[in-house]
């Protein structure tokens, strides 16, 4: 069984799928910030991005140069199957963690 995924290798797997296939790496980082209000750091997401490149669950490729970029490509991202079947388990995971929860919660 693969290493659960943490918080943020969930997220930056779900704004990956939510950008694709426009999904580099400022794009993710901008989406977790405006759908989460956290604000991860540049280099926090690239580690996260090459971390689940390495894992298989992302492929990554290099798009065309573009102007606004002064002429540099950017590092295209997308899920893989792996990657899908992970955020599917955490998923499943914490909705029957939920149906555990007492009506109310405790507190």
């Amino acid at each position: 069984m693969p290493a659960p995924l943490g918080d943020l290798d969930e997220l930056v797997l779900l704004a990956v799928g939510i950008l694709h296939p426009d999904a580099y790496a400022y794009a993710i980082k901008e989406k977790i910030h405006a759908e989460t209000g956290h604000r991860p750091a540049l280099p926090t997401i690239h580690t996260a991005l090459y971390r689940l490149e390495k894992r298989g669950m992302l492929r990554s490729e290099m798009g065309g140069a573009t102007s606004e970029r002064g002429g540099r490509r950017k590092r295209l991202f997308s899920i893989t199957n792996a990657g899908l079947a992970a955020l599917r388990e955490v998923r499943t995971t914490r909705n029957y963690m939920w149906s555990l929860m007492p009506a109310g919660g405790t507190a």
